[in-house]
């Protein structure tokens, strides 16, 4: 199975993916998914991290993790019957554990292995108009691990395409045209659609020289494919989920919460312009 899954059929998948670990990815995963659901989306987030931040993060213990992404890669669990809803009305997620550390061993011999994402996203597309409202996704995000692994390739298989977060630090730029040479080649390869939605600017200091610099960059290299909004550093950001709660649950004024608010605008005005195009 290598063709793509069509746009328009369900719900929009975004991966968000960085080869770099350290980037911000599961912040945003679990900020820009509360946002969305907070302007009216309907959002299921995959943790694809052995790690689990993303479903710590949106308040799902370990314990009641019983069907997992793992589950679902496995075939045992549909990504209907594995979500479980969060404390965000319209936000459900597909958790993650440690469970996933072995997969890339188990489906060593499996043919299908970059593709069983991608057969679980079919299933719901095709079951899509049946669903219950709640899980008639408008947005599927999905948590990638900081690594070019079988779950990444998974994420990029079953993408419409990538959000890409870059810090803003001095080694932002190290692997960036590498992490670009790997989506054309996923493109052509194993997903024709794939395209990079955007490219989101996080832990940017306004006051430092060294973020300006890396923001000019990134828009240098990237042009019109970089989001106007800036993930500010924020002790609020990296507080939140020690709480299990989204940042915009736990500080909504804050300067990180608007931010994202107006990050998940900023995506919907652009999906506008993908769909009408």
């Amino acid at each position: 199975m290598t063709g793509a899954i069509p746009a328009g059929t369900g719900p929009r998948i975004l991966a968000i993916a960085n080869q770099k670990g350290g980037v911000g990815k599961t912040t945003t995963a679990i900020n820009l998914s509360t946002a969305l659901a907070a302007i009216g989306e309907r959002v299921l987030v995959i943790d694809l991290d052995s790690q689990g931040n993303a479903s710590t993060g949106l308040g799902i213990d370990v314990p009641a993790r019983l069907a997992t992404s793992y589950n679902v890669l496995i075939g045992e669990s549909s990504l209907v019957e594995a979500a479980v809803p969060t404390a965000i009305p319209g936000l459900k997620i597909v958790t993650a554990n440690t469970d996933l550390v072995g997969l890339e061993a188990e489906l060593i011999s499996e043919g299908d292995r970059p593709f069983r994402l991608r057969n679980a996203v079919a299933e719901l597309n095709a079951n899509w108009q049946n669903l219950p409202e709640a899980d008639r996704y408008t947005y599927v995000l999905i948590d990638c691990p900081p690594s070019l692994s079988v779950l990444t390739l998974n994420a990029m298989a079953a993408a419409h395409a990538v959000l890409v977060p870059v810090q803003c630090e001095f080694f932002a730029l190290e692997g960036i045209s590498q992490f670009k040479a790997t989506i054309d080649q996923i493109r052509a390869t194993l997903n024709p659609v794939l395209d990079i939605q955007g490219v989101v600017l996080t832990m940017h200091d306004a006051r430092t020289a060294l973020s300006r610099e890396v923001v000019a960059n990134v828009r240098s290299f990237f042009g019109p494919k970089v989001y106007d909004t800036l993930i500010p550093r924020n002790t609020r950001v990296a507080e939140a989920p020690s709480h299990g709660k989204p940042l915009i649950l736990y500080d909504y004024d804050c300067a990180g919460s608007q931010a994202y608010i107006r990050l998940a605008s900023e995506i919907i005005e652009r999906e506008r312009h993908y769909r009408a195009a």
